[in-house]
């Protein structure tokens, strides 16, 4: 639990950052065309996939909380410890913005703000966590490990 606080401090910290160093809709490149910075405001999940169901994303985030919670006291190893904590740190970041941002609770917009090139949409560190826990899992249960330890 210490390691998803820890997810969703540094999350909640980046997009403060975002807020008060960048315009909306006006991109600050970082490394030439490989990275940059491109402040948006979503009310889409992850990837800008389900544009105005943030009540939605909302709802289905809060129970994936909990289920992260519960199987984080169920887990065995201290690696499936942290993939857990990841994956909830990241759940958790973008649900605060859900439940706190405007325009209204529980459907709030989510900050997002790290852009690459190859059109890909545009993201967080919640979303990176999100998705780093997930492919590391599947990476593992292909491998034939027991989810949990």
């Amino acid at each position: 639990m210490l390691f998803a606080a820890a997810i969703v401090a540094a999350d909640q910290f980046a997009k403060a950052l975002a807020i008060q160093f960048l315009q909306p809709g006006v991109p600050k490149p970082v490394f030439g065309s490989l990275l940059g910075w491109y402040l948006v405001y979503n009310n889409s999940a992850a990837f800008s996939m389900g544009f105005g169901l943030t009540w939605l994303f909302t709802a289905i985030s809060s129970i994936a909380a909990l289920v992260l919670i519960w199987y984080g006291t169920k887990v065995r190893t201290l690696g499936w410890s942290l993939l857990a904590g990841l994956a909830l740190g990241g759940v958790v970041g973008n649900l605060l913005d859900r439940l706190f941002r405007a325009p209204a609770f529980g459907r709030g917009l989510v900050v997002d703000f790290i852009q690459i090139p190859f059109n890909f949409p545009i993201f967080n560190l919640a979303d990176s966590a999100i998705c780093i826990a997930a492919v590391i899992v599947v990476i593992q249960v292909a491998r034939g490990r027991k989810l949990g330890g």
